[in-house]
């Protein structure tokens, strides 16, 4: 069971998080970004996903290296996302258990 204390905390965060997802929609609703922000936007995604992964692959060291080449090498052919998950798991499980 959950004490009072803990809901509150779990529900405060709750709050900001959304609060701070809705904020960028209210803001973005009342003004145009120009074509600097919105470039900065549609590839911001991008950026943060390899800033979260690239450690992880590194310190995975070469079976992590495998798999993520393996990731981008199979959705650069396929264009599948799926697929190239599978791909680079499938190649890091492969390194991993051949000993890398």
């Amino acid at each position: 069971m959950v004490d009072a204390f803990s809901a509150a905390a779990i529900l405060a965060m709750a709050a900001v998080t959304f609060a701070a997802r809705a904020a960028g929609y209210v803001v973005l609703r009342r003004i145009r970004p120009g074509p600097f922000l919105r470039a900065f936007l549609e590839h911001l995604p991008g950026t943060l996903f390899v800033a979260f992964v690239a450690p992880a692959l590194v310190r995975e060291g070469w079976a992590g290296m495998l798999g993520g080449a393996a990731t981008l090498l199979v959705m650069r052919a396929s264009g599948s996302t799926p697929l190239a998950l599978f791909g680079g798991v499938a190649a890091f499980w492969a390194a991993r258990a051949g000993g890398l």
